[in-house]
């Protein structure tokens, strides 16, 4: 199985442009993503998070989809699908809930010694 991974990333690399699955958390490319759209960002809803809208990658080319309503997960905080470059290549971590993580720090409100203390370093 891991043989069958390393070759389609191979082949793919060779293509110019590495990728992984749809249903994978982080994709890579070559390509950098276009500058981000503007939207109206609608009023709050009760129950709701907004989802602002995001370049994706299907087909081998950057997609936009448009910002979203997505249902409140209580004791969940949203993070948005992000692009990052590194080492000459672009990297989208896809949207997820993480559990707990008022701050959005990145560490869990269980194990972070200081939650929601904006001054900490």
């Amino acid at each position: 199985m891991i043989r069958k991974l390393l070759f389609a990333a191979a082949l793919a690399a060779s293509a110019g442009t590495v990728t992984v699955p749809a249903s994978a958390a982080v994709i890579v490319v070559q390509t950098a993503p276009p500058a981000p759209r503007d939207e109206a960002v609608p009023p709050p809803r009760h129950g709701y998070v907004w989802a602002p809208g995001y370049w994706d990658w299907r087909n081998q080319r950057h997609v936009w989809v448009k910002g979203h309503w997505e249902r409140e997960r209580r004791g969940y905080v949203y993070h948005q699908p992000a692009w990052v470059e590194r080492n000459g290549h672009w990297e989208m971590t896809r949207g997820s809930w993480a559990r707990g993580d008022n701050d959005h720090d990145g560490v869990p409100n269980g194990r972070d010694d200081h939650p929601n203390n904006p001054r900490r370093d």
